[in-house]
């Protein structure tokens, strides 16, 4: 009889590979897929927290304002102060500061329709002016305001006559 055996030989590192590949790495797998699996699953959470930020994601788009309608009208430089003044008392972001008639000069010429439109609508950096916190008279008279003192020569609109 001789010594010599047909089984392959192996050594232990090739043995642990084996083990690690046979057992421990499906093992490894498996726990990793029910972990996502159950985390995946969990009920929805009912705290405040959630609640308020699901009633603010299907909240309506628009809303009403109501404001007092027999309030008084701001004069032309009243209303500039109030919200023109922050960009164009310094010429903030390209706008035409106040004054300068070099600046308002070309504007001018377009007229009071044009300025008006731009004013309320938004233009360039400028953002919408109209549905705001004043109303389409006073941001009107707030760009004769402005167009008069770069030169222009516009008469400020009047309030529309109120009936009772």
């Amino acid at each position: 009889m001789s010594d010599h055996s047909n089984a392959p030989a192996t050594s232990s590192n090739q043995t642990l590979r084996t083990v690690l590949l046979s057992f421990v790495l499906p093992l490894v797998i498996v726990v990793g897929l029910v972990a996502g699996f159950l985390s995946s699953n969990k009920a929805a959470t009912t705290s405040t927290g959630s609640e308020k930020a699901i009633a603010q994601r299907i909240q309506k788009v628009g809303a009403v304002a109501i404001r007092e309608a027999n309030r008084e009208m701001k004069t032309g430089e009243q209303a500039f102060t109030a919200q023109c003044a922050a960009c164009h008392a310094t010429g903030a972001a390209g706008s035409p500061k106040v004054g300068d008639a070099g600046a308002w000069g070309p504007r001018i010429q377009t007229g009071f329709d044009s300025l008006l439109n731009s004013a309320l609508k938004g233009k360039g950096n400028m953002g919408a002016q109209g549905g705001g916190d004043l109303s389409d008279l006073e941001v009107a008279r707030a760009v004769v305001y402005m167009a008069n003192a770069g030169g222009a020569k516009f008469e400020e609109p009047a309030a529309p006559e109120t009936t009772k």
